[in-house]
């Protein structure tokens, strides 16, 4: 798949739900076939200036496209097609 500098990043404060979603979101990106930077941060200055209060979070582009859950793979693969297309 054709990708455009894509970035998407998973912000969370490093707990157990937050490492789910990103491996979750590592495992989409690979089943999808997509070449992107996926980046995990857990930086909490970096959270407050993202200024989303629901964690963990995903932004895509810097977009937000999921706060507060984490959902199963296909819903994951599902936003990443639609956000990134």
């Amino acid at each position: 798949m054709e990708n455009k500098n894509i970035k998407i990043k998973i912000l969370g404060s490093g707990c157990a739900n937050c490492k789910k979603l990103y491996e979750l979101v590592l495992k989409a990106v690979q089943e999808l076939n997509l070449k992107v930077e996926v980046e995990y941060i857990t930086d909490m200055q970096k959270i407050v200036e993202s200024g989303l209060m629901q964690m963990p979070a995903v932004l895509i582009n810097e977009k937000p496209v999921l706060t507060g859950m984490v959902p199963d793979l296909k819903k994951i693969k599902d936003i990443i097609e639609k956000s990134t297309n």
